[in-house]
C-alpha cells in the first residue's frame, strides 16, 4: 500500500507550519512563489543539460540539475535562494563525496553557471538583473537564452562582459568546462511560428 507524505512544510514563527508553492525562491526572508518555466523552454533546458552531462560523463568534475534551489546571498540578503532554471555545479564547489542534507530544501551551495530559459512573461530587464545578482553571488558564468531569437548571452563577473552566441555558433564555457563546446541551433526544438498581429504588416 502506498505511503501518503504530507506536503512540504515550512516553519513560521517556531510555531505554525505553512505549505510552501511548488516552486518558490526566498528574497529577504519571505517565500515568493515564481512561476515553472515553460514547456518550451523546459524543453531547451533538457537538451542543455543532456550536452553537458555528454561531456561530464567523460569529464567527472561536477554535476547539473534543472530547476533547484540554491542559496545564492547577497551582501543584505545572505540568505537568498534562487532557482536557476538550469545549473552546473563543479566538484570544487561541492566535492563529489560529501553529503546531502537530508531535510533542506535549498541546496547551500552557489552554482558556477546558472541559466536562465527566457518563457513568455519574463521581462528583458527582470532577467538582466538576476543576471547581475547571480554574478554578485558568487556565480562564475551566467546565460540568459532566448528561445525565440536562437540567442545565449553569457554575462561574466568582470563588469560589462557580454558575449552573444548565435544559432551557428557553438556555445562553450571556457575553464569552467574545459573543452565542452555544443551547437547553439541543436539545443532549441523546432518551434511553431506565433499567430501574426495587426502589427506584423505594417
Amino acid at each position: 500500500m502506498p505511503i501518503l507524505l504530507d506536503e512540504p512544510e515550512l516553519e513560521i514563527a517556531g510555531e505554525e507550519q505553512t505549505p510552501l508553492p511548488e516552486y518558490y525562491e526566498v528574497i529577504a526572508g519571505e517565500i515568493v512563489e515564481v512561476p515553472p518555466m515553460s514547456d518550451y523552454a523546459n524543453a531547451v533546458a533538457h537538451r542543455l543539460n543532456r550536452a553537458v552531462d555528454r561531456y561530464l560523463d567523460a569529464n567527472d568534475i561536477g554535476e547539473t540539475g534543472i530547476e533547484r534551489l540554491f542559496r545564492i546571498p547577497q551582501r543584505k540578503d545572505k540568505g537568498r535562494n534562487r532557482r536557476p532554471d538550469w545549473a552546473y555545479i563543479s566538484f570544487e564547489r561541492w566535492p563529489k563525496d560529501r553529503p546531502y542534507t537530508y531535510r533542506e530544501n535549498a541546496r547551500d551551495v552557489v552554482p558556477d553557471i546558472a541559466v536562465e530559459v527566457v518563457s513568455p512573461g519574463n521581462s528583458a530587464g527582470d532577467l538582466i538583473e538576476k543576471a547581475r545578482e547571480y554574478l554578485r553571488g558568487e556565480v562564475r558564468l551566467v546565460w540568459i537564452v532566448y528561445p525565440l531569437s536562437q540567442e545565449i548571452h553569457a554575462y561574466l563577473p568582470a563588469a560589462g562582459q557580454v558575449r552573444v552566441y548565435f544559432a551557428a555558433d557553438e556555445l562553450e564555457a571556457g575553464d569552467i568546462l574545459p573543452g565542452f563546446r555544443t551547437s547553439v541551433a541543436a539545443l532549441f526544438p523546432p518551434l511553431e511560428q506565433p499567430p501574426a498581429t495587426p502589427d506584423d504588416d505594417a
